[in-house]
């Protein structure tokens, strides 16, 4: 039977991790994620967790730890942050290209330089086109369940690709929140014993990562393309399975108060739940306003953000990241380009906040709507602003 108990965030992901009954921890500390494989590192040693934990020399050796193990057909995790995802980046590509169900979690953290060890979403958009799926979570039982939800994915063998489970550092991390673990039993029923497809076997020899000659390549990429966009039907089925067995439910792109609201913020990560609270006092004060909050990233459900969008006359794109060189942030570029697609003209602002951890208040979210529709209402076209910088 569940329980529940006040657990800081990093310790649930760790305990999902265990109910998942992984085979194998590849980690390298790096803040704010190192509670995560700490505690793994515990469980191991005490052992609650029948695992191998293989403390590695740096991100990249952990992805490459992962990359190995996954491929001779263990279950496996690791987590990283920031400049540690960054080191892993080439070895991301050979994770997904390769089709091996690697689940990793990212504390999310700020990209040098200056120094910060503060949450924003630059490591995780520097990494967007790397094939993985990649889902967000606003609060601790969304980490802990998203990363049980996780497995399921990667390793259905419809998919077969590796899933980045999104949680901002520090801001989500490094807090105790009250959290329901099922038992054993529970996740057992939802989450089966791994059977890999294909795997490194010395007793029947197959060849993995080859050269990808012009006359393959293509093809090659274009399968893990098909996979990346046919695991968006899987993603749901098995959400779906996840909310009948446990009785939480996630969608790809969930709203709050969005029907009939004129002016909708969209939002990701724990920012979602501080703009809650900031949709109710505007609508108190009579104010048309909603929330679009994007849980699943990659792949991008185009079909749902439309439909959650429907009937709006703006959009106030709440990005966590810069994308220098462009005249949006990654998440305001990239809904641009889908309603440009879809015929859809929507007046579409775009603030770049809360970099490096900075607050994002109710008061905040009050003001930008303001201006924004302001702006629109004097015809004034509105490029990526960077919220709340000091002159």
């Amino acid at each position: 039977m569940a329980r529940r108990v006040g657990l800081e965030v990093s310790l649930a992901c760790s305990e999902a991790v265990k109910l998942c009954n992984v085979d194998v921890v590849a980690a390298y500390p790096i803040t704010p994620q190192t509670h995560i494989v700490e505690h793994l590192s515990e469980l191991v040693a005490d052992g609650h967790l029948d695992a191998e934990f293989v403390p590695v020399e740096s991100e990249h050796s952990a992805m490459s730890a992962c990359i190995g193990a996954s491929a001779a057909g263990a279950r496996t995790f690791t987590s990283t942050a920031s400049q540690g995802l960054a080191l892993m980046h080439e070895m991301l590509f050979i994770a997904s290209g390769l089709r091996l169900p690697i689940v990793m979690a990212v504390a999310n953290r700020s990209l040098s330089a200056p120094i910060s060890i503060w949450n924003d979403h630059s490591d995780i958009m520097a990494e967007r086109d790397v094939g993985w799926i990649q889902v967000f979570a606003e609060n601790g039982q969304e980490v802990l369940d998203l990363t049980i939800h996780a497995y399921k994915v990667a390793e259905d063998p419809r998919v077969l690709l590796p899933v980045a489970v999104n949680l901002d550092g520090f801001i989500l991390t490094h807090v105790i929140e009250p959290i329901e673990i099922p038992d054993q039993a529970e996740v057992d029923a939802y989450l089966p014993p791994y059977t890999p497809q294909m795997r490194l076997d010395i007793a029947n020899p197959v060849s993995m990562g080859m050269v990808g000659v012009p006359e393959v390549y293509t093809e090659a990429r274009k399968a893990c393309l098909v996979a990346l966009e046919g695991s968006y039907e899987v993603i749901k089925e098995h959400w779906e399975g996840f909310a009948q067995h446990f009785g939480r439910r996630y969608q790809p792109i969930e709203t709050y108060q969005a029907e009939g609201a004129e002016t909708l913020f969209v939002t990701m990560g724990s920012l979602g739940e501080t703009c809650m609270t900031a949709v109710d006092q505007m609508r108190e004060q009579g104010q048309s306003v909603g929330q679009v909050r994007i849980r699943l990233w990659r792949p991008f459900p185009v079909d749902d953000f439309v439909e959650a969008v429907k009937g709006a006359k703006r959009l106030v794109v709440i990005d966590r990241a810069l994308q220098p060189g462009s005249a949006s942030g990654p998440v305001a570029t990239e809904l641009k380009a889908l309603l440009y697609d879809r015929g859809i003209e929507m007046y579409v602002a775009n603030f770049v906040a809360g970099l490096s951890g900075r607050d994002v208040t109710r008061a905040d979210f009050a003001a930008m709507a303001q201006r924004v529709e302001a702006a629109q209402a004097a015809g004034q076209p509105m490029t990526c602003e960077m919220w709340g910088v000091k002159e």
